[in-house]
């Protein structure tokens, strides 16, 4: 795990050695894999993510219907964990690794001591706040002012683009269960955004033309 660490402090050069250290030394790394479940709603949340290679999908469910809000991806971190982790109140989202997914896993007990012990800190919250609101504020305007063929789209081209793969294993029912509507709805979606050239399907696949 040597080299993860060369790679945090490379990437959060902005904090000091010893915050860093610190969180280093008293935090984990943990492997998941493919769609392992990490949070669920209403759980109490006893440690912080910091992604440092995959993805980690985090979802909001009501009534029976799941929404996608963002992907967390390398060097990024949940804000919702962590506001829930430190108010220590119950998850309102889960979350499940899009891909083999390796984590620093920073104890919630250990962040609030942190954050009054090394100001600096609190630096790379502020920073995942600005990324999660802007990722949340990109979610509701594709859900007011984009037709549901744009939001499949685009939802296929950023798999596409995480993934650095043309050709996307996924099911109609995956996607219509992320963007919380029906599956034959999104078959519809799909043979039309295929006959309009804009992707291929392939068996459990769809290619972005």
């Amino acid at each position: 795990m040597t080299e993860y660490k060369e790679l945090l402090k490379n990437k959060f050069s902005y904090l000091s050695k010893e915050s860093i250290d610190t969180i280093l030394s008293e935090s984990v790394y943990m492997e998941f894999e493919q769609d392992a479940q990490l949070l669920r709603v209403g759980q109490y949340i006893k440690v912080i993510p910091i992604v440092i290679s995959g993805v980690i999908k985090v979802f909001t469910s009501y009534k029976d219907k799941e929404l996608l809000l963002y992907y967390i991806q390398p060097f990024e971190s949940c804000i919702m964990s962590f506001t829930s982790g430190l108010a220590n109140k119950p998850s309102k989202i889960f979350a499940v690794t899009e891909q083999a997914t390796v984590a620093l896993l920073l104890p919630v007990e250990k962040v609030v001591k942190w954050t009054k012990q090394f100001p600096d800190i609190n630096q790379l919250f502020f920073k995942q706040y600005h990324v999660r609101y802007s990722d949340l504020l990109d979610t509701i305007n594709h859900l007011l002012f984009d037709t549901l063929d744009i939001r499949v789209l685009n939802y296929l081209s950023e798999k596409s683009k995480i993934s650095n793969e043309k050709i996307i294993k996924i099911t109609h029912r995956q996607i219509a269960s992320e963007l919380g509507t029906a599956r034959e709805v999104i078959s519809r979606i799909i043979n039309k955004l295929e006959k309009e050239n804009k992707v291929i399907q392939h068996q459990d696949k769809i290619e972005i033309v």
